[in-house]
């Protein structure tokens, strides 16, 4: 959303607010332009196949000796005493993470036309972050639906047995949908996500994904292997959004060595300063 303001604009509200809106929109899928991006997809292309292939045999691992093991070992299902981990789960529901976002975005888009100058400058660029952690974790969720559609493993105890080999190809039923695990592939894009715009929060951002994943398997929602390749798909598709955005020099910046790293922004005080602006008596 990072709009600039013309010197000849409308100061009709809701003509600006098309003129955001659409050159917000067009941003997104113009023509990628930084000089470094081949530096930059090389050196991406080069972590994701390292990450898959470490990954993918961490996964196999898992199949062959843990999963029907920590089956055995969790609490039984819908236990009682299990209330806090169902609440904290919730927070890595991709529908709530993806309207949460959404919202944010709107009121960015509702306020950005009533400021001037600097003040619609910050917020826009605020904007632009919101919609790359927006698509960072859209993208790989979408994904993630279509191969547990294609694969169709078993949820634990699905059939009467704790079987982490009884798959349902294309079934499409949401007891057939295991692999991989949707609040997975949320937490961690939504981790990867914030923690490339802002590293002081990875910490953080590590303990929410990693809290998220765990949840899943005391509550028998999926195996671990399963989660590890929620880990695995919300990282790859988040770090395929963040090339998309610094190849048209959105949010960050390609270094000499095609490292990609967040461009400076504004603080999230300075942010609900000019957010009051406009409404300010």
């Amino acid at each position: 959303m990072s709009v600039r303001a013309g010197s000849g604009e409308s100061s009709n509200y809701f003509s600006r607010f098309y003129v955001v809106a659409g050159r917000s929109l067009a941003q997104l899928v113009r023509s990628p332009s930084h000089s470094r991006r081949a530096e930059a997809a090389r050196r991406s292309a080069r972590h994701i196949l390292l990450l898959t292939a470490i990954l993918s045999v961490a996964i196999i691992a898992l199949m062959i000796m843990l999963d029907a093991r920590e089956i055995a070992l969790m609490p039984p299902r819908g236990a009682a005493s299990l209330w806090p981990i169902r609440i904290l789960t919730d927070f890595g529901k991709a529908a709530y993470v993806l309207w949460t976002l959404a919202g944010l975005l709107l009121v960015v888009a509702i306020v950005s036309p009533a400021l001037r100058g600097n003040s619609r400058s910050m917020l826009l660029g605020f904007g632009t972050r919101l919609q790359f952690v927006f698509f960072a974790v859209l993208v790989p969720v979408l994904v993630g639906d279509v191969v547990k559609w294609i694969v169709g493993r078993g949820r634990p105890f699905v059939g009467g047995e704790a079987n982490v080999f009884n798959f349902r190809h294309f079934g499409g039923t949401e007891a057939f949908a295991s692999f991989p695990s949707g609040h997975a592939v949320t937490s961690f894009a939504l981790a990867f996500a914030v923690s490339a715009l802002w590293p002081q929060a990875r910490l953080v951002m590590i303990v929410y994904a990693i809290a998220i994943a765990l949840s899943r398997l005391v509550l028998l929602a999926h195996h671990p292997s399963d989660v590890v390749a929620g880990a695995l798909v919300g990282l790859i598709g988040a770090m395929a959004v963040r090339y998309w955005f610094a190849a048209r020099r959105l949010g960050f910046a390609i270094r000499h060595d095609g490292a990609i790293a967040p461009l400076p922004g504004p603080s999230l005080g300075h942010l609900k300063r000019v957010a009051r602006g406009p409404f300010a008596p």
